[in-house]
């Protein structure tokens, strides 16, 4: 309770916390959340046990978390989008008193926050599986999702993190937050760093460019926009022609962006496009909001990385991967990350180069998945695309508009070196993404995207 009221709650009773169409203070805030915190446990939450949140973003998501972990228990927090059998798969492994869930939810497919009437459902006794304050589920973007786990004093050291960050949001402005508050960047970097703050949080009334730039224009106070690369495409596709004097940068987490798309957004609204590097276990790890080192991150306050063997490494002082205590990632304080990357031993800027898996042998010649993905992402009428070996080298595009294979292979080969051309191009409509908004890598997931659409192939070479 302590750390809820004295670091998340306390600040003035008048002071906006959430700028919606009727905007919630502090005092207001502190009033749902003891009323909400007093309905769970009539539903039989008890300190040290656990209540599993499936909520989409809204107040009510907002109210519950900050009840639940007022109440002295354990937050699951389970994306309103994930199936029936994912929920009950979670729900078996993780045991909790409580299961809150929405009975309505009003507002459009495309809504950020909605409107949400929940109800408690009565689930058992035991008490949580851990001592952890909050229990995510991995994005699941390479593979099947990782239980992870995180202790208060862990959240609220990612925040003091976030704090002391150049280029983060001050009292005064505002966060315009379009990544789920289920997920880690909007969770931390996002509503517990606005409450601890006092930073306006304030989503768009919709999920396109022109509700985000109207809500950057709302208001006169600075605003950020906090989202991932999906976002990008989103405000760049806009009509948008005039300089809104609001808008300080977009920051943005999850897949790294390449350099002509940063460009572009950029030179567009003339403001930098930030870059933050982190992971669900361990939060925020590296930053470039001002985009002068791109494509490098500098560690954030207090983060130890190093690079072994071309991997990155993160110091964390325990496992976080709730009963996998043994898992192979997290040995003697340090987490391996799977990232590729160098570390700069003077300067100790941090190179991100994507999934050490990406790295594939094929006639004996090294290949860099990523360079590729990057080679593709350049090209004009590329709007996202995921490159695997599944056998053979496989790029799976979304193109802007009409593309055929043929077109796209000979616009990549004027880039690319013939030995390290896609074998396999799969034109999709739509890649498929995960809840957080990244592209899927799973290759089963991504042919079955595929449907029965005919592969196309490059020539041999």
């Amino acid at each position: 309770m302590d750390w809820v009221d004295e670091f998340l709650l306390k600040g003035p009773a008048q002071q906006i916390c959430l700028r919606l169409s009727e905007p919630i203070d502090r005092a207001t805030l502190r009033r749902l959340v003891i009323e909400r915190q007093s309905r769970l446990v009539d539903a039989g939450l008890r300190a040290g046990g656990a209540a599993a949140l499936r909520l989409p973003p809204s107040v009510a998501y907002l109210v519950d978390l900050l009840a639940v972990w007022r109440t002295g228990a354990q937050a699951v927090l389970l994306d309103h989008r994930l199936t029936d059998y994912e929920v009950d798969q979670a729900l078996r492994r993780l045991v909790p008193q409580v299961l809150v869930r929405a009975r309505r939810t009003g507002g459009a497919a495309l809504q950020v926050f909605f409107d949400v009437e929940e109800e408690i459902v009565r689930l058992g006794a035991d008490p949580a599986g851990s001592q952890h304050a909050v229990i995510q589920l991995s994005s699941g973007s390479t593979g099947p999702a990782k239980v992870i786990g995180r202790g208060a004093a862990d959240l609220v050291a990612e925040v003091r993190r976030y704090t002391g960050i150049d280029g983060v949001p001050v009292p005064g402005e505002r966060v315009i937050l379009l990544p789920s508050v289920v997920h880690v960047l909007g969770l931390v970097g996002g509503l517990l760093f606005g409450l601890h703050t006092g930073v306006e949080l304030q989503p768009p009334s919709r999920l396109s460019g022109e509700a985000i730039l109207h809500a950057v224009s709302a208001h006169d106070t600075p605003a950020t926009v906090l989202g991932v690369p999906f976002h990008v495409g989103l405000l760049t596709s806009t009509d948008q022609t005039r300089r809104l004097g609001q808008l300080r940068r977009m920051t943005i987490g999850g897949e790294p962006v390449p350099a002509v798309t940063a460009g572009a957004f950029e030179d567009r609204f003339g403001v930098p496009l930030g870059n933050m590097y982190g992971m669900t276990e361990t939060g925020v790890i590296a930053t470039d909001l001002h985009g002068r080192h791109r494509p490098g991150v500098m560690p954030a306050p207090g983060m130890q990385i190093r690079e072994v063997a071309g991997e990155l490494w993160v110091s964390r002082p325990s496992s976080p991967y709730v009963g996998d205590s043994e898992n192979p990632r997290w040995s003697d304080g340090w987490l391996r990350t799977r990232d590729a990357g160098l570390v700069d031993p003077d300067s100790g800027l941090v190179t991100v180069r994507g999934r050490l898996d990406s790295q594939v042998s094929v006639g004996g010649l090294k290949i860099d998945l990523t360079e590729v993905e990057w080679a593709i992402t350049a090209l004009p009428g590329v709007a996202a695309v995921v490159v695997v070996h599944d056998g053979e080298i496989t790029a799976y595009v979304q193109p802007v508009g009409d593309m055929t294979v043929d077109a796209f292979n000979q616009a990549l080969g004027e880039r690319l070196a013939r030995y390290k051309m896609p074998r396999r191009v799969r034109i999709l409509h739509q890649l498929p993404r995960t809840t957080t908004g990244k592209v899927v890598r799973d290759p089963s997931v991504l042919r079955q995207a595929a449907g029965a659409a005919l592969p196309g192939r490059s020539p041999r070479r």
